[in-house]
């Protein structure tokens, strides 16, 4: 009895002869707790893709960056990172709220090399815990449940130019993102927001935002 797999997968499996390996990765490769090497790896990336499932069921994946070593590994099973502003919505969270089932990519585009690492996340508003990283509105914990290495064959090699501008700094500060100087979201954006439009540039029509998008200004 397979956990990772069902009948779709065996399926596959079988019509192309990989039952053998699909094991061999299950009972070999996949394993519950970070390696040394392994909880390195996640504390020197600056980036990883979060994957949450939506209130109807739905897979969703979304970006989450910060400075190197903004995923922090708090045990063999654990790990930590900060949420920072975003559009709102707060999509993948609410997810989480919703349902703590996540899967996490992280990749090394320069090496390549990436890990998977599937849980159970829940969110962390612990003011203190909260305020030792500049910029966090809250934290997420992740309870690994499973990790393993993907082959990183088909990973274009890739090299960093420079750190995101809005990456928050010691004290928690970032510049006004682009979108917020948009007319169409003056009446939405919160008032300390709104305030700072005039000094970021002031407010901008869609046409100009795309612009500013396209040439990497946003």
């Amino acid at each position: 009895m397979s956990a990772f797999y069902g009948p779709g997968h065996r399926a596959l499996q079988d019509d192309f002869d990989s039952r053998r390996l699909a094991d061999l990765m299950e009972g070999g490769v996949v394993h519950g707790e970070l390696e040394p090497h392994e909880a390195g790896f996640i504390e020197t990336r600056d980036m990883f893709f979060l994957a949450s499932i939506d209130p109807s069921g739905r897979p969703t994946v979304s970006y989450k960056g910060g400075a190197p070593g903004f995923v922090h590994v708090s045990g063999p099973k654990t790990l930590v990172f900060p949420w920072f502003d975003g559009n709102g919505m707060f999509y993948s969270a609410g997810n989480i709220a919703e349902n703590s089932k996540v899967g996490l990519l992280f990749i090394d585009f320069e090496t390549p090399n990436r890990l998977r690492v599937q849980g159970d996340a829940a969110l962390r508003r612990d003011a203190e815990a909260v305020a030792a990283i500049p910029g966090a509105q809250f934290l997420v914990e992740v309870a690994i449940e499973s990790i393993w290495v993907n082959c990183p064959r088909y990973i274009h090699p890739h090299r960093r130019l420079s750190q995101s501008k809005y990456v928050p700094d010691a004290a928690g500060a970032a510049p006004l993102p682009g979108w917020k100087r948009l007319d169409i979201a003056q009446e939405a954006i919160r008032p300390d927001d709104r305030a700072r439009v005039d000094a970021a540039g002031g407010v901008v029509e869609m046409e100009a935002y795309a612009g500013m998008v396209q040439r990497g200004e946003a």
